[in-house]
């Protein structure tokens, strides 16, 4: 008799079964609990100088990473900052999705007009290298967290679009949305109900990967100086004092930690959106070595 080994139905238990996926999934769980917790629980100010300490003291047992160049607590400004650069790249994934995934479903099932223009302007935006477009945008509207999610969002919206109109161009001619809309159901139900289900996957997958892209790109703006400006901090803004060759050679607790809070967070949102990509792929229902076929049929009703 010839055995089978099939994966678990459930896209969490599949996705519980990915070792890498996990562990990135649990590290930035910490992470973000870290951030947002470990503030108000030791009460530390990100913006109060230690006059006592001076200014860029080393590590103590005050200051576990020293002060910066006017006395302020280090550690304080690198888990404040970690809260406003991850609150930037999980909004601006989220704006970028919100906008990519109607416009992909209009012009992939609406052909015509609406998939020449909405092509067409995604055309248009991608034709600009993306960090010059972002960093002309900022400089135009002005440097603020709130200015710099809507220009990140706003640009990063036409993958996701390509993404979707390509998965419903496969969809659309389907024989189950064909049957559907044989029954006389109208188009935003189709739409709604049939046709996004099936091509919204892949937008699953790219949102945590789009997340980080946007952390880099908040830190390449603030390393520039056009991106988070004091008293408000970011792990850009933190990276920036190692522009000055002093604090690069001289003073690594200052710069060091938020870099590799960068890496670290952009390595495990890479690792979660690969893991969404197998557990969410309806098509790996076998482990590797297996030739029988568990085929998820396409949802047409809910």
């Amino acid at each position: 008799m010839e055995c089978h080994a099939y994966l678990p139905r459930s896209p969490w238990a599949r996705f519980r079964r990915d070792r890498r996926a996990m562990f990135c999934l649990i590290l930035l769980c910490v992470e973000l609990l870290l951030v947002f917790l470990l503030p108000l629980v030791l009460g530390l100010e990100p913006n109060v100088s230690d006059m006592e300490a001076g200014f860029w003291a080393p590590p103590s047992r005050e200051h576990w990473l020293g002060t910066d160049d006017v006395g302020r607590d280090l550690l304080a400004r690198l888990l404040c900052g970690g809260q406003v650069s991850l609150l930037i790249g999980l909004s601006a994934a989220a704006i970028s999705a919100a906008i990519g995934v109607p416009l992909g479903l209009l012009a992939g099932y609406r052909r015509g007009a609406w998939e020449f223009w909405i092509m067409r302007l995604a055309d248009v935006v991608q034709s600009f290298p993306s960090i010059v477009l972002v960093l002309c945008l900022v400089v135009l509207v002005g440097p603020s967290a709130l200015n710099i999610v809507l220009v990140l969002g706003l640009l990063g919206w036409t993958g996701i679009a390509r993404l979707v109109y390509g998965n419903t161009l496969t969809v659309r001619d389907q024989e189950y949305i064909v049957a559907v809309r044989a029954l006389g159901a109208s188009r935003s139900l189709i739409l709604r109900r049939n046709v996004l289900p099936n091509v919204i996957s892949p937008v699953w997958c790219s949102i945590p990967l789009r997340a980080g892209r946007a952390i880099l790109s908040e830190s390449s703006l603030s390393f520039l100086g056009v991106g988070i400006r004091a008293p408000q901090a970011s792990w850009g803004s933190l990276i920036k004092a190692a522009s000055d060759l002093t604090v690069l050679t001289g003073r690594p607790w200052a710069w060091l930690p938020p870099a590799l809070c960068i890496i670290l967070t952009v390595f495990c949102l890479a690792g979660i959106g690969d893991g969404l990509r197998d557990a969410l792929d309806t098509r790996s229902r076998l482990l590797p070595g297996s030739d029988a076929h568990d085929k998820k049929a396409p949802r047409i009703f809910s």
